[in-house]
C-alpha cells in the first residue's frame, strides 16, 4: 500500500501537485498556555473528550503554535492541549502534533475566531475577539472581511459588550439572548438593565426561563395600530392660527377611535408603571 510520503517522492513522474507542509511532534511539557489569550472559555467536557480521544489513540488534529522567548504557546488548540495534559496525568505518553502559524498578533486572533476545530464561540467570547482585533488596529470591515461574517454581525457584537455588567451576566447565564439584550439597550437605555430584570422575573413568575425579545421589548398590537391608521384617513385636520391642530373623528369612527386610543394609553402605562 503506498502513501502520501512515497507519492512525494515521485512526484516528478506521476505529475502531481503534492507539497509538504511539516508537523512536529512536542511533548506536552514543551508547551505553554498564556493566561486570558484564548478566545474561547475552556469547557472541561470538551478538555475530557479530547483526552479520551488521546487515551483511544485516535486521530486528533494538530495544534497551531507560536515559538516565542518564553517556549511554544499554543494559538489554536488550548482544549487538545488540556486533554493531553488529563492523559498525560494518567499515566499516557503523550506526544502532539503541531504546526507553526505565520502572521502577525492579529491575523492571530482572527484565526483562533475562524478556526473549524474549536467548539463554536458563544456571542460574549466572539465579541471580546472582536473587540481585541479592533485594539489591534483593523476597522470593522477589515474585521468582518477576515473573520468572514458580515459588517452587522462585527457592529452587534461589539455593542454588546456596552450593555452594561448586569445585563452580561443575565447573557452568560443564559437568562437573556445576546440580541436581546443589544436591543433592549437600543430601546431602554439606561434603564434596560432594570427593565430586564422586572421582565425577566415576569416570564420567570409565569413558569419561563429565559426572557424572550417579545416580553423584553413587547409591542402594542400592530393589527390594532394599522387599524387607528385607517381610521386616521376618515378624520379632518384644522390647524389652528396658534399653530395647535385640531382633529375632528366623525360620529360614525369615535368610538372606535377612542378605544384604540386608550388601549394605547393603557399599554404604555403597563410598560412604564413609574410613570404613570
Amino acid at each position: 500500500m503506498s502513501n502520501l510520503l512515497q507519492v512525494y517522492k515521485n512526484k516528478d513522474d506521476n505529475e502531481t501537485d503534492i507539497t509538504v507542509r511539516k508537523t512536529y511532534l512536542l511533548g506536552v511539557s514543551e508547551l505553554y498556555i498564556e493566561p486570558g489569550y484564548n478566545v474561547r472559555d475552556i469547557d472541561q467536557a470538551h478538555v475530557e473528550e479530547f483526552r479520551d480521544a488521546y487515551i483511544a489513540g485516535e486521530n486528533v488534529p494538530p495544534l497551531t503554535v507560536q515559538v516565542t522567548a518564553q517556549g511554544v504557546k499554543v494559538i489554536d488548540g488550548h482544549h487538545r492541549y488540556h486533554g493531553a495534559k488529563l492523559a498525560k496525568e494518567a499515566g499516557f505518553d503523550i506526544r502532539l502534533e503541531c504546526k507553526d502559524f505565520v502572521g502577525n498578533e492579529a491575523e492571530r486572533i482572527a484565526f483562533m475566531v475562524t478556526s473549524s476545530q474549536g467548539r463554536p464561540l458563544e456571542p460574549l467570547e466572539r465579541a471580546a475577539a472582536y473587540q481585541r482585533l479592533k485594539n489591534q488596529g483593523w476597522e470593522p470591515a477589515e474585521i468582518a472581511k477576515k473573520v468572514k461574517r458580515s459588517p452587522s454581525d462585527i457592529d452587534h457584537h461589539l455593542a454588546l459588550l456596552t450593555v452594561g455588567d448586569g445585563l452580561i451576566e443575565m447573557v452568560k447565564t443564559g437568562e437573556v439572548a445576546a440580541t436581546t439584550a443589544v436591543a433592549m439597550v437600543r430601546e431602554h437605555g439606561a434603564k434596560a438593565e432594570t427593565v430586564a430584570k422586572t421582565q425577566l422575573a415576569k416570564a420567570k413568575a409565569g413558569g419561563k426561563k429565559k426572557l424572550t425579545r417579545s416580553a423584553a421589548i413587547p409591542q402594542f398590537s400592530p393589527l390594532r395600530a394599522n387599524r387607528l391608521l385607517e381610521l386616521l384617513v376618515n378624520v379632518k385636520f384644522d390647524h389652528e392660527p396658534d399653530g395647535e391642530l385640531t382633529i375632528y373623528v366623525s360620529p360614525e369612527y369615535s368610538k372606535e377611535f377612542s378605544k384604540i386610543m386608550g388601549e394605547f394609553q393603557q399599554f404604555q402605562r403597563d410598560q412604564n408603571p413609574e410613570g404613570a
